[in-house]
């Protein structure tokens, strides 16, 4: 049985026959690429194999035929013409401070000129010298260059709510990409990969050349592996596991091609004897998602089947930064689906999988009650509340987790005032225990709030803040449940009214509609 290459990015390594690595082939993949064009730049979120991909290019220009038998490239590429290759990586680096950053830069311009043979004549100057480094490798080697860049963005996502040092960060980086294209004449071909699409105007300075192939359906399997890799590459680790389950829990990455798991939640997955679990949420939450979540107010409902446009997830920098499109370049949100409309694009995005929903609701709660302590606790209530026919027992509930929410929670923001951060506490803690939910679920008379589907019961809630009486009238009158009356399971419908300066229930009405109150 083949061994798991867990945490291992060195093509070379995985490759070696004597050590039996299991490798799913991307080089069709590479070969399209780079035979089609010659500046391209993508983006997928953390722990997605974009260090491998960008190793197994390397060990393509630098001509390592033998470690190819047997892959698609090994007859196609021509093996005669070495290129030499600069590689820069961001993955590591101490990029808190200014000098921080620039001290990252310069050491990997002293790896390239060690590992290439060259140097620069002003080792101070940044572009300069890497400007230096480019000609001076072309020079020596009488062939064009190749540039792979890995995680492009980190300096700047790991200063993201400092925006003092990741402005510094972004003009440190701007200058030194835009060396790139003023190489033109030098280069055979270039690549940069990391999580964000910050906006070229601010990042990609003069770099207007470059093909982002992030949602190309022709590169849509570039990283991460498909349905069709688990059911034969990974079949022998696999016996015995429900396949269709495997997919519910970690597959559903879309990228507007075959959809894809993260390969590292199924390496983690086989590695722990096929335990369901969040292995790529817990192998690095970001801090920087965290962070930005408590300096602003989401209504975070609005991002179940939320419709967006490319502009808005391309909305990310230092500046300006969607919520949208940060869950989706970090992974926590993918495509569904696109609209055509009047020749105008639209995107449709849901959450991924069972893994990303439970780590990304459970995240939710904790930025919205910062209660993590008794998560667990009200969960537990919730179901024993909703299997009781009696939806008093919800109120209860309800109440004691409103109850638990730390009033410092609601200090330097007027939060509680808003209709949305309520919704969104009960939305995010249904969501968490796997219901199905439908947010602003639309009708012919008007929108319910939250339509909550179980096993046997279907139930409607509006909410209001301050104002009393009118959430279930409102249901009433407009006749929201109409939708669902030739659904066979019970139907509810529940008015619950919050008070801005109690922060809790205040008013919790419901019925069960049935032939007599239709």
């Amino acid at each position: 049985m083949k061994k798991l290459p867990i945490g291992i990015t060195t093509f070379a390594k995985i490759r070696d026959e004597q050590q039996n690595y299991l490798y799913i082939d991307k080089t069709d993949i590479a070969y399209k690429l780079i035979t089609s064009a010659e500046y391209y730049f993508l983006s997928r979120p953390r722990r997605f194999g974009k260090s491998l991909f960008l190793d197994t290019l390397d060990n393509i220009f630098c001509a390592n035929k033998d470690l190819f038998k047997g892959l698609y490239i090994y007859d196609k590429w021509d093996w005669s013409t070495k290129y030499p290759v600069i590689r820069i990586d961001f993955n590591v680096g101490d990029f808190a401070t200014v000098k921080g950053i620039e001290n990252r830069v310069f050491a990997i311009l002293d790896n390239i000129s060690k590992t290439l043979g060259v140097t620069c004549e002003v080792t101070e100057d940044i572009p300069r010298c890497f400007n230096d480094l480019i000609v001076a490798t072309y020079k020596k080697h009488n062939q064009k260059v190749v540039i792979l860049i890995d995680e492009y963005d980190k300096p700047i996502l790991d200063n993201i709510t400092n925006p003092e040092i990741a402005t510094q960060a972004r003009h440190i980086l701007r200058v030194f990409y835009g060396v790139i294209k003023s190489c033109d004449q030098y280069l055979k071909f270039v690549l940069m990969t990391g999580v964000s699409k910050f906006s070229k105007l601010n990042s990609f300075s003069g770099l207007n050349n470059i093909q982002d192939i992030t949602i190309n359906p022709q590169y849509a399997t570039i990283c991460g592996y498909t349905h069709n890799d688990i059911k034969t590459t990974f079949i022998e680790h696999l016996q015995g596991v429900d396949l269709e389950k495997l997919k519910i829990w970690y597959n559903g990455y879309n990228y507007f091609g075959d959809p894809v798991y993260n390969p590292y939640d199924i390496l983690l997955f086989v590695a722990n004897g096929c335990l369901y679990k969040n292995y790529w949420w817990e192998t690095g939450n970001p801090k920087f998602l965290v962070d930005l979540l408590k300096q602003n107010t989401y209504n975070i409902p609005q991002l179940e089947n939320i419709i967006t446009t490319e502009e808005i997830l391309n909305t990310f920098d230092v500046e300006k930064i969607d919520l949208v499109a940060l869950l989706w370049q970090t992974g926590y949100l993918t495509f569904d689906k696109y609209i055509i409309k009047n020749d105008f694009i639209k995107y449709k995005m849901r959450i991924p999988n069972k893994e990303i929903q439970h780590a990304l609701n459970s995240l939710f709660i904790d930025y919205l009650t910062n209660n993590v302590n008794k998560r667990l606790q009200y969960q537990d209530a919730l179901i024993d509340s909703l299997e009781n026919d009696d939806l008093s027992h919800l109120q209860s509930s309800l109440n004691a987790l409103f109850a638990s929410i730390s009033y410092e929670n609601y200090k330097k923001n007027n939060i509680a005032n808003y209709e949305g951060y309520y919704a969104s506490v009960v939305f995010t803690y249904f969501a968490s225990l796997g219901f199905e939910l439908i947010q602003e679920d639309n009708t012919n008379t008007g929108r319910i709030d939250l339509t909550l589907k179980l096993t046997n019961k279907i139930v409607i809630i509006e909410f209001k803040v301050d104002i009393k009486e009118a959430a279930l009238t409102q249901i009433k009158q407009r006749k929201y449940y109409q939708k669902y009356l030739n659904d066979s399971r019970d139907i509810f419908i529940v008015g619950i009214c919050f008070d801005s300066k109690a922060k809790n229930i205040t008013e919790f009405v419901w019925e069960q509609i049935n032939n007599d109150n239709q």
